[in-house]
């Protein structure tokens, strides 16, 4: 038998070229037009091809450099293992010590505590809510609204007592006195002594190469409905202004570099998230190493991510659970240092035993089962990738470079420029939501009718208010669902829940997909939905829906059938119900003339049109 081991593969099959290709989809698409049916224009403003080619990555400088090599477009390490962070809300500093040791004996190895109250900030409390606890074994990050120095002067001299060194130990303090300022507006004391603040942090976390006492919360435009483009070009210009800020009280780059955290938000364009932390990594070498540090490895950006809080819902809430594990594995293909999978139910009460174990574990599937932290930078080669990469840091960088222009962070925000550009994309994305361009399973898409969660949810957790008394405009923070799910809550709330008739009559196809649709979209606020499978006449189906007691007949049909059969449903009906045809027919006009006014189809706007049958219906 002869020896094939040193033959070709594939011989046979020609290279194919572009050309070819685009000819192929030409002749596909029947004379349709490429660009509008086949070329993505992405929110954050670039255009996305439906197929790229080894060609598509002539001009990438970066693509010769291997993972832990500046500029770090693929990763900051050699491996790509990263810490399962899970968080703690410190109220009795005992029992918050009792949950960080169960659960470093479960998977996690990342520790966060968060101090509603600056009074548990002493020796006694840090003694007790770190006993037990290796600090070489466990990153500790520490967050608190006030006493950030004391905080970090006595974890020091724990860390001193227990004989920890200083160079080895992991961890962040969540000072971050300009992101506070972007979602409040306003501080508690002026802005150039926070940052004097910020440079007394810096010096006194010196000896701790490995702990950042700075963070860029650059989640917060995540969490405001921003684009990916603008979290990462608002954080880098965020991040820039404390360099520049540190450096000008004398600290030297490298300490100032070495300090700052970035957080990030991960939404769900699985994509897009991936190429946005590539992208980081390289704006942020670039950035810092215009500083001219000693040390290329302080150009590394530390990265934290945390699942995004802006597309979780209420109702439907295990679909967060795909939310989160598609965006876990974005931040930790991304190459993330650390990653907070939030619990599912997070957003609406505080999360029980159940749904943080979940969150845990979705992190451990991907490392333990999938072994996701095996293999570094995995989506480096990929045309598509290398190509969103380099668009998203791209844009970034002339989002970044506006900033600057406008005088740098705190200077662009106090004039308006960011929180302009915040509220344009955060308007589209409320408006794409409204009209269904934007899809929230089981709220503004296939809701679940039977579901009632009034009593389950705590309205202080679910729905976000505005913040008075502030100096500056800041960017809202909301979650996409909140306007559905008050127009929901609203129907549960009611003495009489709506019930919705559906009148099918006449074309079979037409009808079934009609009435499909009509209950989906009256489903979206709660209403009950009775469906039906046909009428021989249409004052049969009314009749039908008179015994029903609807408070909504729609009639669902065909647009030929639609110019008797409407006016006919509607004199039988006769007021007792409001009427509602399902479509946008040709005869639309002439049945208003006749007084029928409402008409539901797929462009319409979904919720401002459920609000105003809330508003017919006496559902406040």
């Amino acid at each position: 038998m002869a020896d094939k081991s040193n033959q070709s593969l594939f011989n046979e099959f020609p290279p194919v070229s572009t050309e070819e290709w685009m000819d192929k989809i030409t002749a596909d698409l029947k004379g349709a037009d490429f660009e509008k049916k086949l070329v993505w224009k992405t929110n954050e403003g670039f255009k996305v091809r439906p197929f790229y080619r080894e060609e598509d990555l002539k001009g990438l400088e970066y693509l010769d450099s291997l993972p832990g090599e500046y500029p770090f477009v693929r990763g900051t390490k050699t491996h790509n293992k990263w810490l399962v962070r899970q968080d703690i809300v410190v109220k009795d500093v005992k029992e918050a010590n009792r949950k960080a040791l169960d659960v470093l004996n479960k998977g996690v190895d990342s520790l966060g505590f968060f101090f509603v109250n600056e009074e548990l900030i002493t020796k006694e409390s840090i003694d007790t809510l770190l006993k037990g606890i290796v600090p070489q074994a466990a990153e500790l990050n520490f967050s608190t609204s006030h006493g950030n120095q004391k905080l970090l002067s006595l974890l020091k001299e724990w860390l001193n007592e227990k004989d920890a060194g200083l160079k080895e130990v992991k961890g962040s303090l969540n000072f971050d006195p300009l992101g506070n300022l972007t979602i409040t507006g306003k501080t508690c004391v002026p802005v150039e002594e926070l940052l004097d603040n910020s440079a007394e942090l810096v010096k006194e976390g010196r000896e701790m190469k490995l702990f950042q006492p700075l963070t860029v919360n650059a989640k917060h435009f995540n969490n405001a409905g921003a684009t990916i483009v603008q979290e990462l070009g608002f954080g880098l210009a965020m991040a820039n202004e404390y360099m520049a800020q540190l450096t000008k009280r004398g600290i030297n780059a490298d300490d100032a570099a070495r300090s700052i955290r970035f957080n990030f938000g991960i939404g769900g364009n699985y994509f897009m998230e991936i190429a946005k932390l590539r992208a980081g990594r390289l704006l942020w070498a670039k950035i810092t190493d215009a500083y001219n540090p000693a040390d290329k490895e302080v150009t590394k950006m530390h990265t934290h991510c945390e699942t995004s809080e802006w597309n979780k819902t209420i109702y439907d809430p295990y679909v967060n659970m795909l939310r989160t594990q598609t965006e876990a594995m974005s931040a930790t293909i991304g190459g993330t240092d650390s990653l907070t999978v939030a619990p599912f139910d997070q957003v609406f009460r505080q999360p029980n035993a159940f749904s943080e174990r979940i969150a845990r574990n979705q992190q451990l599937l991907l490392k333990e089962e999938a072994y996701f932290s095996m293999i570094v930078d995995p989506s480096a080669g990929s045309y598509y990738i290398e190509n969103l990469t380099d668009s998203i840091a791209n844009e970034a960088w002339k989002l970044f470079l506006e900033v600057e222009e406008k005088g740098g962070y705190t200077k662009a925000l106090k004039g308006g420029v960011i929180q302009a550009h915040v509220k344009e994309a955060s308007g589209k994305r409320k408006k794409d939501l409204a009209r269904r361009k934007e899809i929230l399973l089981g709220t503004n898409q296939y809701p679940n009718n039977l579901e009632s969660v009034s009593s389950e949810i705590s309205e202080e957790r679910t729905f976000t208010d505005s913040e008075e008394g502030s100096e500056i405009e800041p960017i809202q923070l909301y979650r996409g669902a909140e306007e559905f799910e008050a127009l929901r809550l609203a129907t549960e709330k009611a003495a009489k829940r709506p019930k919705v008739f559906m009148l099918t009559y006449g074309n079979l196809a037409m009808r079934l997909a009609r009435s499909q649709f009509s209950g989906n979209f009256f489903g979206c606020a709660g209403y009950e939905i009775i469906d039906n499978l046909g009428f021989d006449t249409v004052e049969e189906g009314v009749e039908a829906a008179r015994k029903a007691k609807a408070d909504i007949v729609v009639l669902c049909s065909s647009d030929d059938e639609y110019a008797e059969a409407a006016p006919a449903a509607f004199k039988a009906l006769n007021g007792e119900a409001v009427f509602v045809v399902a479509g946008a027919p040709a005869c639309a006009d002439d049945l208003k003339k006749q007084g029928i006014e409402h008409f539901i189809n797929i462009r319409s706007n979904l919720l401002e049109t459920l609000q105003e049958f809330n508003k017919m219906l006496n559902i406040q």
